[in-house]
């Protein structure tokens, strides 16, 4: 699997994460209240955007997790024989 291909998997299930973690809530209401880009949230959950370490860190904690516990539930979401060595 080519790197690209792992980054769009990666980028994908942020996206199913963020999504899944924000219920009802709505994107507008998130970047409000925790100073993010509506038009970035958009984009990590349509699984577009690559997030910095920071956006991961003011994500997680916008959905009420540790930035840990989101790195997690990505890494859960990906296909077991992921692995970005050689």
């Amino acid at each position: 699997m080519q790197q690209e291909d792992k980054k769009k998997l990666i980028k994908e299930a942020a996206g199913k994460i963020l999504k899944r973690l924000k219920g009802d809530k709505s994107l507008y209401i998130l970047a409000m209240e925790y100073d993010i880009s509506t038009s970035l949230l958009n984009s990590l959950e349509r699984g577009l955007k690559d997030p910095q370490l920071t956006t991961i860190f003011k994500v997680a904690e916008a959905l009420n997790v540790k930035a840990s516990e989101f790195v997690r539930m990505v890494e859960d979401e990906l296909p077991e024989e992921i692995t970005f060595a050689g």
